[in-house]
């Protein structure tokens, strides 16, 4: 028919390649895994390196292409190029990151300069053996849980207006999988850390105890 509306697809070529780009960060920081770590280190160690390698890419190529996009006058809506097709992908999901929110370009502003770095730092701690990593391991993830919170607390508050949640591939891959990961992880890596840090205390404590 002539006059028939023909719904845009479900899944294109900015989909796959955005969901590309997110996999082969993920690749890359298995490969530094294997490349850096010793092959004495235990398994939480491996998944830790390459969640905290894959962590920092994110922040500093994608986040960190985001406010390019989103400061200065800009907006992802406004911008060009492959990165900002990317952002626009996932603002037809939530509408804020296609219109340079404050709220959400202030904790992005946290999360490129501040979360990236940290991941770095971690890192180097890690490769060194140093234990002192897990302090900050516990300031990371108490932030990126922060961040989410305050990124869809909003949102929920609201009845989330900006939210696209009828849409299969927006809300449960965009919204809900690649978020949750900035979840589950980062309460796994505090756990792991609160358990070598009390363990080391209590170690410590019982010692000087039996010295007195």
């Amino acid at each position: 028919m002539a006059n028939e509306v023909v719904e845009p697809s479900l899944f294109t070529a900015v989909s796959f390649y955005s969901l590309a780009g997110v996999l082969s960060a993920l690749l890359i920081a298995q490969t530094a895994s294997s490349r850096l770590l010793p092959k004495s280190a235990g398994l939480a160690d491996r998944v830790t390196f390459v969640w905290l390698a894959f962590d920092a890419m994110i922040h500093f190529t994608l986040e960190g292409s985001f406010l390019y996009f989103s400061t200065f006058g800009r907006t992802v809506a406004s911008s060009t190029g492959p990165l900002a097709e990317s952002w626009k992908e996932y603002a037809r999901a939530d509408y804020r990151w296609g219109l340079a929110d404050e709220t959400v370009v202030s904790l992005e502003l946290l999360t490129v300069f501040g979360a990236g770095p940290l991941c770095c730092l971690i890192l180097w701690q890690l490769l060194r053996g140093d234990p002192a990593r897990h302090y900050w391991i516990v300031v990371l993830s108490t932030a990126e849980l922060y961040g989410g919170f305050m990124t869809f607390c909003p949102e929920w508050l609201t009845g989330n207006k900006n939210l696209e949640t009828s849409n299969f591939l927006y809300f449960w891959v965009y919204l809900v999988f690649m978020n949750m990961l900035w979840v589950v992880i980062p309460l796994w890596l505090m756990w792991d850390s609160y358990s070598f840090i009390a363990g080391a205390l209590r170690s410590t404590s019982k010692l000087n105890k039996k010295q007195i």
